[in-house]
């Protein structure tokens, strides 16, 4: 059975939340006009103290379980490497956090962020025109994540426009960025691959005929000559690529039916089953390596439909465990049945009806109980307080 709601919320820059509704603390407060016209108090400036509870790549930030009983999504991208390496973060570490509120993950990205990533030898002048860029960017971006229904004609545009201001920002940054370029030697960029690790050995003359591409390559992306440089590259990835089957070999049927039943729980498939589902699962390998889309995303849609129908359901209570949140005795009486008549029904266009009201009356909570967006100006840790560095 296809699980009808996903639990798991990735970080994401294109998507968009809501803003939420806080209690505000007493100084400080401002009205806000939400996207249905109404309007509501928010503290802008929070300070909020609470548990970790996940930790994303050390750059984005973590989720943080305050002691109000809500859940807050704290960026640190204004921190510096070494901060958040002192800082060193650990999961169900309590610590006080002071930050800005945000309505959308992509408004974390600031001017002042990417021009962390920038040579210190930008010129002021040059750090103007690519701020000017960058918010022309975010300009654009907004259109994307502002809930407005786009054509594909308007997509299609506004992805040019990015395009362009990319190539314009790029421009600007490029002798920055070559001038300051450190390549790592031939030894160091192959041992990245992996392949000691999967046993995968690279014939001495291949060897050495990479390593003098290698080097020819770095000799051309520091002359700023990008087309004779992807060209040299793609000497390279010629010689490479059987070794790199090699190391990214498809994964089997059987590798596949293992690790998928670690997660999901199976009724008995019967062995005509398995049969098709291995011929299809060979399909599939075989559309993704010739780059045939569409037959892949129907040959996906039949071998999932095939297989989810072997799916053991979870029961209501183990399907509502996975959440946080509690629902009343009344609400949680009405979903139960819901979910039951579900998971009785065979009929698609039926199941997704009735899953529609199951969804209706579970939404509100889940709205409740989305993590607010912090942009974090201040972290104290175990008494230490860490302040960006500007």
């Amino acid at each position: 059975m296809k699980k009808p709601i996903k639990k798991t919320w990735m970080i994401a820059s294109a998507l968009t939340l809501g803003m939420a509704v806080l209690t505000p603390l007493q100084a400080g407060a401002t009205s806000v006009e939400t996207t249905d016209n109404s309007s509501i108090t928010v503290q802008l400036e929070q300070k909020i103290t609470g548990t970790i509870k996940d930790i994303y790549s050390e750059s984005d930030g973590m989720i943080l379980k305050g002691k109000d009983g809500k859940n807050y999504f704290i960026s640190l991208f204004k921190f510096s490497d070494e901060q958040l390496e002192k800082m060193n973060l650990v999961e169900g570490q309590e610590i006080s956090v002071e930050g800005g509120l945000v309505e959308d993950y992509s408004d974390f990205y600031t001017f002042d962020v990417f021009k962390k990533s920038l040579p210190k030898e930008v010129t002021q002048e040059d750090l103007s025109k690519l701020e000017k860029l960058f918010n022309e960017m975010k300009h654009v971006q907004k259109e994307f994540t502002k809930g407005v229904e786009l054509t594909d004609e308007e997509i299609e545009k506004k992805r040019e426009e990015l395009q362009k201001i990319y190539e314009e920002m790029h421009k600007i940054t490029k002798p920055y960025i070559l001038a300051n370029w450190q390549p790592q030697s031939f030894e160091e960029y192959m041992e990245e691959y992996g392949f000691n690790e999967k046993n995968i050995i690279i014939k001495e003359n291949d060897n050495a005929q990479l390593k003098v591409i290698y080097e020819e390559w770095i000799k051309l992306k520091k002359s700023g000559d990008e087309e004779k440089a992807n060209k040299k590259y793609e000497e390279f990835d010629k010689i490479l690529e059987p070794y790199l089957d090699a190391l990214n070999a498809p994964e089997t049927f059987e590798e596949f039916m293992d690790s998928y039943k670690k997660v999901t729980e199976f009724l008995d498939i019967p062995a005509e089953t398995l049969a098709k589902l291995k011929t299809l699962h060979g399909d599939l390998q075989k559309a993704l390596k010739d780059g045939n889309d569409e037959l892949y995303d129907k040959l996906y849609e039949e071998f999932f439909g095939l297989l989810n129908q072997f799916e053991k359901p979870q029961t209501f209570e183990e399907f509502m465990a996975d959440f946080e949140f509690e629902v009343s005795e009344a609400d949680s009486k009405q979903l139960k049945q819901l979910y039951e008549e579900y998971l009785a029904l065979d009929e698609k266009e039926e199941q997704e009806k009735k899953w529609d009201d199951f969804y209706n009356i579970l939404a509100p909570y889940i709205k409740a109980n989305e993590e607010i967006l912090i942009s974090a100006s201040k972290v104290t840790i175990n008494g230490q307080d860490y302040l960006p560095q500007h």
